[in-house]
């Protein structure tokens, strides 16, 4: 199983909940790997010269590497899956829909330390030149095709009850939604 993680400061919220799930699909017999996509956590490779394309041939590589059969993608991971392999995603997201939570905490910031800054602005420069967007440097490629990107529909999408971990202002887990994720999963391969 491939996982692919919630994308930028989703992907430290749900990083307990996506181990967790891993840890109980492994339990049920399903091995799982979790790569770090170009550009974050360990990669060598500048965040900023990234595109969604860079993070879907990464993928890709990193199920044919791993043998992968199917992908669990979490929110904006849903945005990078590789489209021949089946699989679910976890609450998929847009990419306008991460963009705009980044670029309001860009404004609040801005705001609380003096400065005035538009949405449309910010959108002007990252289309142009890239931008920082919450500790995040998005070269304009990955700004664009983030405005554009939509979930692969392919994937069967998976809901749990609780509130979405990734709403919170700090990370935090759940045993239970990560119990239901992997069992959705084993009853989906089951299936």
């Amino acid at each position: 199983m491939l996982v692919l993680p919630a994308l930028f400061d989703e992907a430290n919220k749900l990083r307990r909940l996506t181990v967790e799930a891993m840890r109980r699909l492994d339990a049920a017999g399903i091995d799982a790997v979790l790569p770090d996509l170009p550009g974050c956590n360990e990669s060598l490779r500048p965040l900023s010269d990234q595109t969604l394309e860079h993070w879907r041939e990464a993928a890709r590589a990193a199920a044919a590497h791993f043998g992968a059969t199917h992908v669990l993608a979490l929110r904006g991971g849903a945005l990078v899956a590789p489209s021949d392999l089946p699989g679910w995603a976890y609450a998929p997201v847009a990419g306008r829909q991460i963009l705009r939570a980044m670029l309001r905490a860009r404004t609040i910031t801005a705001r609380e330390a003096g400065r005035e800054e538009t949405i449309d602005g910010i959108q002007a420069t990252a289309r142009a030149e890239g931008i920082e967007l919450a500790g995040w440097a998005l070269g304009p490629a990955m700004f664009t095709q983030l405005e554009a990107g939509e979930p692969d529909g392919a994937l069967t999408t998976l809901e749990i009850a609780g509130a979405g971990l990734w709403l919170r202002a700090e990370p935090d887990e759940s045993r239970a939604q990560a119990e239901a994720l992997a069992a959705a999963v084993v009853a989906g391969i089951g299936a």
